[in-house]
């Protein structure tokens, strides 16, 4: 089963692919939306959708750090009802705290990367931690069962 994992922003989505077998993901790229002019992509991801034969998707929720939903975790969860209702596919969230911190901490400490080559690839990088953490907690839950 392919998953699509998706890190939603207020200006991009960065999209993640994951193996056939689920076992790992790949970032893939980053899509411009614009949430004041209700453009949210929706084509491209159609188009990836249809290119990686994806059969779900994983959207990161960003949780505050005391467990409560905010906006951008409401905006998340708007964008997968779209999600759901242009592609009648699953769609799974994943607890997102600390996923941009933890890609942009990568790319300083491991890949030693300018700021602004940061911003090309961050939301791409944290969409691929978002569904490989989603992908090792199903894998987990599956090798407990």
């Amino acid at each position: 089963m392919k998953l699509m994992g998706l890190d939603v922003g207020s200006r991009t989505v960065g999209i993640a692919i994951s193996d056939a077998l689920g076992w790992t993901a790949q970032g893939v790229e980053i899509i411009p939306i614009d949430e004041e002019s209700e453009v949210f992509g929706l084509d491209r991801v159609a188009e990836l959708v249809a290119e990686h034969d994806v059969d779900g998707f994983v959207v990161g929720l960003p949780k505050n750090m005391n467990n409560s939903l905010g906006p951008r975790a409401a905006a998340s969860q708007q964008y997968g009802e779209m999600l759901t209702e242009r592609f009648h596919l699953p769609v799974d969230f994943e607890d997102e705290r600390l996923t941009t911190v933890e890609a942009e901490r990568m790319l300083v400490e491991q890949a030693d990367t300018s700021r602004r080559k940061r911003k090309k690839v961050i939301d791409k990088l944290a969409a691929g931690l978002i569904l490989q953490n989603y992908l090792d907690r199903q894998g987990k839950l599956t090798r407990e069962k």
